[in-house]
């Protein structure tokens, strides 16, 4: 019988990399943007409701608070969802209702109706919120370009 020489086992010189991404927590100010892009949404439904008229019914100048609330909702839905730049278009979407309430806070204060300026302000509070929630860094992280590893270049790709 011949003698047979111990034969280890043939491992790959180095381990193979991995392609698999790590799972990455979404941070907790993400969260509370997309909520507060969602508080936005319902101040603006609201502010559509106060313009509504029982004669009318629906009129064109609804048009506006409407389609702000939907803006908010898909700005919320892109921040929570991580998608590229989606907090621009929630801060958008916080940044006009915020003007139109200071207008309308400094009108009821020219008017000198106290109580109308404090629900105005009251109202300030979602927007504001929310706007500085998507200018914070973790959420323009969140949502900014995902970029493949190495600078995003790819072999053989010349510059």
């Amino acid at each position: 019988m011949a003698s047979r020489g111990r034969a280890g086992t043939r491992r790959a010189p180095r381990p193979m990399p991995r392609m698999v991404e790590p799972l990455v927590e979404r941070p907790l100010a993400v969260s509370f943007a997309a909520f507060f892009g969602l508080l936005v949404a319902a101040e603006d439904a609201y502010l559509a409701w106060l313009l509504w008229t029982p004669d009318v019914g629906w009129d064109w100048f609804m048009a506006g608070p409407l389609l702000l609330a939907v803006l908010a909702v898909a700005g919320a839905a892109l921040v929570f969802t991580g998608r590229t730049r989606g907090w621009m278009v929630l801060a958008a979407a916080a940044v006009l209702p915020l003007a139109g309430l200071v207008v309308l806070a400094g009108i009821f204060a020219v008017l000198g109706d106290g109580l109308a300026v404090w629900s105005v302000l009251l109202l300030l509070v979602g927007p504001l919120v929310c706007l500085v929630l998507a200018l914070r860094r973790p959420v323009r992280a969140w949502t900014g370009a995902r970029r493949p590893p190495g600078g995003g270049r790819r072999p053989g790709q010349s510059r």
